[in-house]
């Protein structure tokens, strides 16, 4: 099972209008886990050639959350994110991102997320908490209006 994930409109990393976003896909390989590959531009650049730190947790974050995203989970928010910098990530380099579903209890979630290079060395590496939004604050949310649906391509 390899099925393509909803994004939307103005998310940084999936948004597909925003115009300083990410635009990152992201696919479902089996249950509990999420993958993208990126290969990011020179103007995420924190250090010469290298992905700025923020822009690395800030997809660890999305990959993490995404492991949990099915029809039987609500959406959740990021209580805590530990990144952890192992090597430089590099810019305009081929890049895999994997997220897996860790533990659940309650309304309380866990995950693992890393970014590798293509001959599988960690670069950088996340734990998180999340955190179930309660449903009566999603509930008059409209998805379509957001443009929360699988985009072609």
């Amino acid at each position: 099972m390899n099925n393509k994930q909803p994004g939307s409109k103005n998310c940084f990393v999936c948004g597909r209008e925003n115009p300083a976003g990410l635009k990152l896909d992201f696919y479902t390989p089996s249950p509990g886990h999420a993958r993208t590959e990126i290969e990011l531009p020179i103007k995420y650049e924190g250090y010469p050639g290298i992905v700025h730190g923020g822009i690395i947790a800030a997809i660890l974050d999305e990959t993490g959350g995404r492991a949990y995203m099915d029809d039987q989970h609500p959406f959740m928010v990021t209580a805590q994110l530990n990144v952890r910098y192992r090597k430089p990530v590099p810019i305009e380099t081929p890049l895999v991102v994997h997220g897996v579903a860790t533990e659940r209890q309650g309304r309380v979630s866990r995950a693992h997320s890393e970014i590798r290079n293509m001959e599988g060395e960690i670069l950088a590496e996340a734990e998180l908490v999340l955190v179930d939004i309660p449903e009566e604050e999603t509930a008059g949310i409209d998805l379509e209006a957001l443009g929360w649906h699988v985009y072609p391509g």
